[in-house]
């Protein structure tokens, strides 16, 4: 991933994006994670913009505060070891980036799992024709829509 030093680095912002992600899976506030580091709510939305680089020391007490491994916050980024990106990987964070980026969006992947198979696959079904988007018929696993 090429950075040409014009606005936030695209990894900052990817790691950034992770951080808000799963603090709003977890229902918690940009203050109350804040709190949790010490920081101010402000440099929490900074870090989760990328406009603030996230040290790692830091990075670790993220990692802590939202029980999520290290890892977790750099999945789908490009391979570093031969430069090659995994698009489906890619692709399967930012689609879960676009649905927590949404009002509701965290509710529903919390709600998602405990729906029964069959009544998953029918709200699939239904999601699918409200969006009126027939490309999203091939971009879903089978096994989101409870076929598995």
């Amino acid at each position: 991933m090429a950075f040409d030093g014009d606005g936030p680095d695209p990894i900052d912002v990817h790691v950034g994006g992770r951080v808000r992600a799963r603090r709003q899976l977890l229902k918690l506030s940009q203050a109350a994670l804040a709190d949790r580091l010490g920081v101010t709510f402000q440099q929490v939305q900074k870090y989760e913009r990328g406009a603030n680089r996230i040290s790692a020391s830091t990075l670790y007490r993220v990692a802590a505060a939202l029980s999520a491994p290290m890892g977790y916050f750099f999945e789908g980024l490009a391979d570093t070891v031969d430069g090659e990106a995994d698009a489906a990987a890619l692709a399967r964070v930012e689609q879960a980036d676009a649905l927590f980026a949404v009002p509701g969006g965290a509710e529903l992947a919390r709600a998602f799992p405990a729906i029964h198979a069959p009544t998953r696959g029918a709200l699939v079904t239904l999601v699918r024709a409200i969006a009126g988007d027939k490309d999203l018929n091939r971009s879903l696993p089978a096994r989101a829509a409870g076929r598995a």
